[in-house]
């Protein structure tokens, strides 16, 4: 294997590789000096492309991932409507308005292997994970409920909404994290402060994150308890709570780029397929001015 760069770049078939993989790295990599010279110099080079190492992961995630479906995610607990749940979760679903119940669970510096323990992470699916999601609180040493945890209470079962305490998802950046929220149903998540990484990894897989001043947090906590219905509306577009009480709904900021991406169903596959045109027009003009790169056949 020819590298050419130590550690920079390695060389792989072209016909085994993504467009969009292609074109991204052909456009960093295309205008090198060095690239140019050396690359007709080596017939091995021919009929092969060079491309960045990528995530597993995400090049599977381009090429297996079934299209959206129009039901978007399933809420804790309700079956699904056309058989099994899918081995892979399908694109990133849109984030428009969420209504549903509200759990308040109001401890500090949840860290994510409370969330999900570090046993359930060999699997790189999404999906099966809401059941191990906070695992060591909903059970006992032989797998029964705790009564006491706030979604084995009935009224909190399919929250949709999660009030935490300051730091939430603190600890390792495990990625898992957010997917067992998903795959609860939790799309929402409303605390103090967040640690970086979660939060990140929470947006980048569509749920919304709201940080608001503590006071208005242990407010909504305490509403969540006390109502009889304790179902809450977010509203991304708008930017607002609305509560059960009927009190004036709380606002709250977000940055203007993950709105879009959430309020579209946009994760960074999704990004890129917006400019399918233009990487298509780069590797066009790619074929034409560079032949030498395109992969040999027969």
């Amino acid at each position: 294997m020819f590298h050419a760069a130590a550690g920079a770049t390695r060389i792989v078939r072209a016909d085994l590789e993504p467009v969009v993989l292609r074109a991204s790295a052909l456009a960093r990599l295309g205008n090198d000096p060095f690239f140019q010279v050396l690359a007709p110099l080596f017939p091995a080079i021919r009929g092969t492309t060079l491309v960045r190492p990528v995530d597993r992961a995400v090049r599977g995630r381009v090429r297996e991932a079934p299209p959206p479906t129009a039901g978007g995610l399933l809420a804790a607990g309700e079956p699904p409507k056309d058989g099994p749940r899918p081995s892979r979760i399908p694109a990133m679903q849109p984030f428009t308005t969420l209504r549903g119940v509200a759990a308040p669970f109001p401890a500090i510096n949840v860290d994510t292997d409370k969330i999900i323990p570090a046993r359930h992470l060999k699997t790189i699916k999404r999906t099966g994970l809401g059941v191990a999601l906070f695992e060591a609180l909903r059970f006992d040493d032989q797998g029964r409920e705790r009564p006491d945890f706030v979604l084995n209470q009935e009224r909190y079962r399919h929250a949709r909404v999660l009030i935490a305490g300051e730091n939430f998802g603190c600890g390792s950046s495990r990625e898992h994290a957010p997917w067992a929220l998903l795959d609860y149903g939790i799309r929402c998540v409303i605390a103090p402060s967040f640690a970086d990484i979660f939060y990140n990894n929470a947006f980048k897989n569509g749920m919304l994150l709201i940080t608001l001043p503590k006071e208005e947090v242990e407010l909504l906590a305490k509403e969540a308890e006390s109502a009889a219905d304790p179902t809450f509306e977010v509203d991304l577009e708008r930017q607002e709570i609305r509560r059960p009480t009927g009190n004036a709904p709380i606002r709250f900021d977000i940055d203007p780029f993950r709105k879009h991406c959430l309020l579209n169903g946009l994760d960074e596959v999704g990004l890129t397929m917006e400019k399918v045109d233009r990487i298509a027009g780069f590797e066009a003009r790619r074929r034409r001015e560079m032949p030498w790169l395109e992969p040999t056949r027969g």
